[in-house]
């Protein structure tokens, strides 16, 4: 059984709090829950992990190699900083997917870049929750083809 991991990064611990006019009323516990079940019907296995300390996400990363056949990282304010989460994802070698909830396009100048977009399989951005779902199923028929 193919097996994939989802990184949330700072803040989305704060979902269904934090701003629910761009994130949406859901909890990160929800989506989780979602995407469980989608994974259960897709006949793959995920496991989930959230930080707000990019040094926590890195080491997440550097534990993948082994593990997991894909990542899911939706790396939140990270995506637009953090060089040192795109160096440990290029190390470890996995199929990335990047997603976000909101449409990072739509939303402030700085948020338009992507330090993680170029070297991920593709990023969706935009779909609120959904999003995930979409990168999972992205993520399963991406394995298939392997």
């Amino acid at each position: 059984m193919k097996k994939i991991i989802v990184l949330h990064g700072p803040n989305l611990n704060l979902l269904g709090k934090r701003e629910p006019e761009v994130y949406g009323s859901f909890s990160l516990e929800e989506i989780n829950k979602r995407l469980m079940s989608l994974a259960k019907s897709l006949g793959v296995s995920v496991d989930f992990f959230q930080s707000n300390k990019e040094g926590e996400l890195i080491e997440k990363i550097h534990e993948t190699s082994d593990r997991y056949d894909a990542i899911i990282i939706n790396p939140a304010a990270y995506t637009h900083t953090s060089i040192a989460l795109r160096d440990a994802i290029i190390s470890v070698k996995i199929p990335t997917f990047e997603v976000h909830i909101s449409n990072i396009y739509r939303r402030e100048d700085f948020r338009h870049k992507s330090y993680i977009a170029d070297i991920a399989i593709g990023q969706i951005s935009g779909f609120g929750a959904n999003s995930y779902l979409l990168g999972l199923r992205a993520a399963v028929d991406y394995l298939k083809e392997l």
